[in-house]
């Protein structure tokens, strides 16, 4: 039985749906990322965070490639989102992304949601969370 009250979805009023909303994030944000993904992060007026991606044909020339990141980020919002402040989020990707695994894109992910956490003021993350990182 699940534990959690509420199903780790991604409905419309979870994502960045429209041009200005991705060119405020761009203006005036937070940067968060490694050598993987860079995640962009601002503040908003909503009780709950947002996310958009960027995945570039830059950063990975074939469609199933951008796809198969685009899904992994998806999944590890969902399944994070209680965890993450107010914020809208815009996310993207570098082509290093490509030389690693389904896991390791899922753990890089996983570390920059609990860096925006801690540095926008969220509380400690859920011990699932912390055993990944460490």
């Amino acid at each position: 039985m699940d534990q959690n009250p509420e199903p780790a979805t991604f409905p419309r009023h979870l994502r960045l749906t429209e041009a200005v909303q991705y060119q405020r994030v761009f203006a005036g944000s937070s940067r968060f990322g490694n050598k993987y993904l860079t995640v962009l992060a601002r503040e908003n007026q909503l009780k709950h965070p947002r996310l958009g991606m960027a995945v570039s044909k830059k950063c990975a020339k074939r469609a199933v490639d951008r796809n198969r990141i685009k899904r992994i980020i998806r999944e590890s919002f969902r399944a994070n989102q209680t965890i993450l402040p107010a914020v809208d989020l815009v996310v993207m990707c570098r082509p290093a992304i490509l030389n690693i695994d389904n896991s390791d894109v899922f753990q890089n992910i996983e570390k920059q949601w609990y860096f925006i956490g801690k540095k926008l003021g969220q509380p400690q993350p859920p011990e699932a969370t912390l055993r990944q990182i460490t």
